[in-house]
């Protein structure tokens, strides 16, 4: 509505001779209950009028009317002053704008981000918290991508630590030389699996050597299989040639494991990072950082940063023997991934369990004056719970991707079948619609909700086609595809006889013309909620024109048909390219 903005500056300057600026004007999409499209608030104006904001409003309204032939009417409620646009220019503009391919394609920025998500551990599979991450990520740099972004997906791998080692050793102890050929399992469920059976056999010692008089922090420390994972992951550093052989064969059954389960979930990614290879970097950032005083060095040689002046505390740079903490690391990969790609952004998509480390690492480099900096951003997000009981989990503890994905699937053929619309569908097909829909339930239910919230996933009301779900879209698009199909019509075709709107037309068209800032919003949040709720309020506005207007119908006149049709198309078209940012497929037909 760039040209009410300008008309308003025109406006102030020549009622109250006062430059103004587009910032200085607030424009909202009007309430329902009061007439008009656009709302400009008026009450920053009083102190240029001297006047009340009703007839400031006024003043201003009769300025617009008068200049604008765009505008058709306008009334004021309180320091609100609400504009009808005219039915001409909303006709114009989904001929000229919504209905054109490039409409909500933003042109390229020449600036770069980054947007570092998953990041998994190679000793299990992805779980439920990582769906959300995984999601949240993926849909970020898409709707980044929309702004005119150049946008890189990172995923800094953990592929390192006391932690694989007891996957490797547990393997190496108990498992018989079994394989992911042999057991017929994923490779990061077998994987999996011996990081279970650790811990297993390392409790059941603490509870031996507990029996024989330790306390459980003596026998935690002493029980043989830690003091033995503690060892491998010390001839791992020295680069044992047999540590280091089976690493790399255990972390490849773990890598072709997770291939599997991104494809499924249908994310990727342009640039992988391994611990394993980032693990020494930030060492000598640290000794910059001394230099510059930025650190200090205690009497047992451990380096610390003093952050309690920004209210937090000091904090382990370098250990006394040299070795890095994960914020010493940390602060090396941020340093390797700017000098790779010099992006102006960089997006971490990380759990709020770990808010308290990125400020501490965002606070450092800010303190050793890295330039970049200042365009580092947490993206910080809510657990996700579920309600006991809906979803088995084959750990006991944490609910696996791989089985929520396949339950998600199991439970869309369920809720498909029972509706008895895919009888004329062949197998592949139906399989392939079960998937969408599955999938499209679990992504537009994590991602509806904004990301700092936590939230609990009912997998049943997900997959509710009539509630505030992915399915109840997807739906949506499809019976518009069925309409269009069933008129035969194509793009391009175009009717500007129309001279008038009915309510519902309006109200629709105004939705479809907001998806621009809708984009713009997203990205300006690294919300994919807002793409969401904005797709779901479009789709229940066309079900609602849908229900009302007869478009196929001999009653119908040829030029309103071919409008209806124009608008029910551009509908389609911009639902789906919402559900795409969100990285949800929507089918032709269900």
């Amino acid at each position: 509505m760039d040209f009410i903005v300008d008309a308003a500056i025109r406006a102030v300057k020549a009622l109250y001779n006062t430059d103004i600026n587009a910032t200085d004007i607030t424009l909202q999409q009007t309430r329902k209950e009061f007439e008009g499209q656009v709302t400009i608030v008026t009450f920053p104006f009083v102190k240029l009028s001297r006047k009340s904001p009703e007839q400031t409003g006024t003043e201003i309204g009769e300025f617009l009317l008068n200049e604008l032939a765009d505008v058709s009417a306008f009334n004021v409620i309180k320091g609100f002053l609400n504009i009808s646009i005219s039915d001409e220019y909303w006709i114009g503009q989904l001929y000229n704008q919504i209905a054109r391919p490039e409409f909500g394609v933003y042109p390229p920025k020449d600036e770069k981000v980054m947007v570092e998500y998953s990041s998994p551990n190679t000793n299990k599979p992805l779980h439920l918290g990582h769906i959300r991450n995984n999601l949240l990520g993926y849909s970020v740099a898409e709707i980044l991508k929309a702004n005119g972004y150049e946008v890189i997906k990172a995923n800094l791998v953990n592929d390192r630590g006391i932690h694989i080692c007891k996957s490797m050793l547990a393997w190496q102890l108990f498992g018989n030389g079994e394989t992911p050929e042999s057991s017929g399992l994923k490779g990061d469920h077998l994987v999996g699996k011996y990081y279970v059976v650790f811990d297993k056999e390392y409790k059941k010692q603490i509870d031996e050597l507990k029996a024989l008089g330790q306390t459980e922090e003596e026998a935690k420390k002493n029980a043989p299989l830690i003091i033995q994972a503690q060892q491998m992951l010390e001839q791992w550093e020295a680069g044992d040639v047999a540590v280091i052989d089976l690493w790399k064969t255990m972390n490849s059954w773990v890598y072709a494991g997770f291939a599997e389960t991104y494809k499924k979930l249908g994310v990727d990614f342009d640039q992988y990072y391994y611990e394993s290879d980032t693990y020494l970097l930030g060492k000598d950032i640290i000794d910059e950082g001394l230099a510059k005083s930025v650190f200090f060095k205690k009497e047992d040689g451990s380096v610390w940063i003093d952050l309690t002046a920004e209210g937090l505390d000091q904090k382990l740079v370098l250990r006394s023997n040299g070795t890095s903490v994960y914020i010493t690391q940390d602060v090396g990969t941020a340093q390797l991934k700017y000098s790779q790609y010099h992006m102006d952004k960089s997006i971490y998509v990380v759990g709020n369990e770990q808010d308290y480390h990125f400020k501490v690492l965002f606070l450092i480099l800010k303190k050793l004056g890295k330039s970049w900096a200042p365009g580092l951003f947490h993206l910080s997000y809510g657990m996700v719970d579920l309600p006991s009981g809906k979803m088995k989990s084959r750990e006991g503890t944490v609910v696996d991707a791989d089985d929520l994905m396949e339950e998600m699937e199991q439970t869309a053929k369920t809720h498909t079948e029972a509706l008895g619309k895919v009888n004329s569908f062949g197998e592949t097909e139906k399989e392939q619609l079960y998937h969408t829909i599955g999938m499209g339930a679990l992504k537009y239910f994590l991602l509806k909700v904004e990301p700092k919230k936590r939230l609990l996933f009912d997998p049943a009301e997900s997959i509710d086609f009539q509630g505030h779900t992915g399915p109840f879209i997807q739906y949506t698009h499809a019976r518009i595809r069925s309409v269009l199909n069933k008129a035969g019509y194509t793009s391009g075709e175009a009717s500007t006889d129309i001279k008038q709107l009915d309510a519902l037309e309006r109200e629709l068209i105004l939705a479809l013309n907001q998806f621009p800032e809708a984009i713009m919003q997203a990205a300006r949040d690294y919300s994919p909620a807002v793409i969401a709720n904005y797709v779901y309020e479009l789709a229940k506005t066309y079900n609602k024109f849908y229900q009302d207007k007869a478009i196929l119908k001999d009653e119908v006149p040829a030029d309103v048909r071919q409008f209806r049709l124009t608008l029910s198309a551009a509908a389609a078209k911009i639902i789906k390219r919402s559900m795409s940012l969100l990285g949800i497929m929507v089918p032709e037909r269900m």
